[in-house]
């Protein structure tokens, strides 16, 4: 079963870039899109980026040119890049993991890691 695991999160200045992690411990993950989403309090969570398993990006239209997301297949993960980040950006960020299956959907999610940025 696919397990999500986030990390690189923590307190960034504005202006500066980040980059967050999400590693697969399990299922094959190849055959899933795996993307980052947000949720800022009192806000609906967001996609950010999202990246298929043909290797195709969307990118959410709120952060489009400052975010670039990539995996990489023999080490399960997937890497989201955010640069010029602003106030706006601090939320926290979830990995998330779908496909279709014959009979079902599958879709996980990780824990979600923190990101702040400060002025």
């Amino acid at each position: 079963q696919v397990q999500l695991v986030e990390s690189g999160g923590g307190s960034v200045q504005a202006g500066n870039s980040l980059t967050l992690t999400c590693v697969n411990s399990g299922g094959v993950f190849e055959l899933y899109d795996v993307g980052w989403h947000r949720q800022a309090p009192g806000k609906t969570r967001e996609l950010v980026g999202e990246i298929t398993s043909d290797g195709i990006s969307l990118i959410g239209e709120s952060v489009k040119g400052r975010v670039m997301v990539s995996r990489d297949n023999t080490k399960n993960s997937v890497t989201l890049r955010m640069n010029a980040l602003e106030k706006e950006d601090s939320a926290v960020y979830y990995c998330n993991a779908h496909r279709k299956g014959l009979t079902r959907n599958y879709e996980y999610w990780g824990q979600g890691t923190q990101v702040t940025v400060s002025s």
